[in-house]
């Protein structure tokens, strides 16, 4: 009985530390962070003229635009993005080296946990946690900062874009299983999915048996799903400062099955603009309109299609790496007499069979260069480099620090190719989709809104990067950077 007393009185001194601290300090109630996967700038102003007054109107016209927003690194890919986002570094040090890569040799993806099990779900699906991220978060940074009583939750179809914003301390992290059609959770957050998480996977449960990752209707579930925890977990009810972290996956799915520019896209991202509006009306309701900080942003852009181009007469066309991967092997075989010298790609890097390579007394430099040279002769390709040592690369500078920036040593593969712009890694087939994953315009050119709580209505087209989000809000917050922070706070002009 005594050590409940005990950490009753921790519980209660903490409260009362944190709610002393909050009072003495002007901060909103709720931060919300938005995060639209593939989602180009320039669709900002594609659809203006579509959008309803509520939604990116709103944001646009009363909010501060940074429309200049950079990726500082490659490859530009969904994992990546929301890791950097969220803690202002970049997969050199944040550790999330691609939606999938290599730990210790052996092949994972971003937030893959054997250690854990689902729950709302007995499948694979479960086995996530945020272990593989190798930093603190806007999240963690709140908790450590505020108080351990603010609450984070983060919410996505995909599960490493509910994981990877919600960081190491969240409250709960909630996204979609094909194979129940349910948002589901892990043992690394709670034993048991709260009541409302089940009311609203029994109420949404038709809709979730659709096709919600290539359909609007992806996108409303997200959204009611985001609204469902404010709601539930009383988010931005007290002093203590919490955060929403909301992805909306569809765009990503959609745009690789149908082009970023098909027509197919307008249906979703019309809808996105509706449920932004109704978010944007419930945050004035619950929480109070002024009381509450949002970002909006993306995670990557997309490069148009080879059809697309072709139909326009522009330059492009497709990397295929499994060919590449394929016919660099039997190169290296050739010179050195051993087949699958190149372990694996991944995110447009390739992986040495270093244990192959040791086993038959090679040079694992002089294997490099070989295969660096090979996939550079190619003609789809710009550039192949040597990850370890892109900084020496003969490439210009701020593709170099890209390089540079997204190869973590520990986890990334030893060659990095760059195709030729307006190329992206693609598959056999006459398919339509897009892509992303290069250092190009078309996909390191993201948005970037602010809103609400101290943002003054503006924009500016001064250069700001992807790591300057994190940076931003823990400044405008007056708590510390996430531990690893490279980005700079972004001043807004009045």
């Amino acid at each position: 009985m005594n050590r409940i007393i005990r950490k009753v009185f921790m519980i209660l001194v903490v409260a009362a530390t944190a709610l002393s601290a909050a009072s003495q300090v002007e901060r909103p109630r709720l931060v919300v962070g938005i995060v639209v996967d593939q989602m180009r700038w320039d669709y900002l102003y594609k659809y203006y003229d579509r959008w309803v007054e509520g939604g990116f109107k709103r944001l646009l016209n009363e909010g501060y635009s940074c429309a200049n927003t950079m990726i500082d690194y490659v490859p530009t890919v969904t994992a990546c993005g929301h890791a950097t986002l969220y803690t202002g570094t970049t997969p050199a040090l944040h550790g999330i080296a691609g939606n999938d890569y290599m730990i210790d040799g052996r092949p994972t993806s971003s937030v893959k946990d054997t250690t854990v099990t689902g729950v709302g779900t007995t499948g694979s699906a479960g086995k996530r946690s945020p272990r593989n991220l190798l930093t603190t978060t806007i999240g963690d940074q709140i908790k450590l900062g505020i108080g351990p009583l603010a609450r984070v939750i983060g919410v996505s179809l995909k599960d490493r874009a509910a994981v990877l914003p919600a960081g190491h301390g969240a409250d709960g992290a909630y996204w979609f299983d094909n194979d129940t059609h349910q948002f589901i959770t892990s043992t690394y957050y709670m034993k048991e999915l709260p009541r409302w998480v089940k009311d609203f996977n029994k109420k949404n449960n038709k809709q979730m048996k659709g096709d919600v990752w290539k359909d609007k209707s992806g996108v409303a579930i997200t959204f009611g799903m985001a609204e469902a925890a404010l709601k539930n977990e009383k988010l931005g009810r007290d002093d203590l400062t919490d955060l929403l972290a909301v992805s909306i996956s569809t765009t990503d799915a959609a745009a690789h099955t149908f082009g970023v520019m098909s027509g197919e896209m307008e249906p979703i991202y019309l809808q996105l603009d509706k449920e932004l509006e109704s978010l944007l009306r419930l945050l004035d309701k619950e929480v109070g309109r002024g009381n509450y900080l949002v970002f909006l942003s993306a995670d990557h852009g997309g490069t148009y299609s080879e059809p697309h181009m072709a139909a326009n007469h522009m330059p492009s066309g497709r990397f295929y790496d499994s060919a590449v991967l394929e016919e660099t092997n039997a190169e290296l075989r050739k010179r050195f007499g051993v087949d699958k010298l190149l372990r694996d790609k991944m995110e447009y890097t390739f992986y040495l069979d270093n244990d192959l390579i040791a086993r038959h007394g090679l040079d694992r430099e002089a294997v490099k260069a070989e295969a660096v040279k090979i996939i550079s002769g190619r003609p789809e390709v710009m550039w192949a480099v040597d990850a370890e040592r892109a900084s020496e690369a003969s490439i210009p500078l701020e593709i170099r620090e890209r390089v540079v920036k997204g190869y973590n040593r520990k986890r990334s593969g030893e060659i990095f190719v760059m195709p030729l712009t307006g190329y992206y890694a693609s598959w056999s087939g006459d398919q339509r989709g897009s892509n992303h994953g290069s250092w190009s315009q078309s996909d390191s050119h993201i948005p970037l809104l602010f809103y609400g709580w101290k943002v003054p209505h503006g924009e500016t087209t001064r250069l700001t990067h992807m790591t300057d989000v994190a940076a931003t809000i823990c400044a405008m917050l007056h708590i510390q950077a996430p531990n690893a922070c490279l980005g700079q706070p972004i001043e807004f002009d009045e």
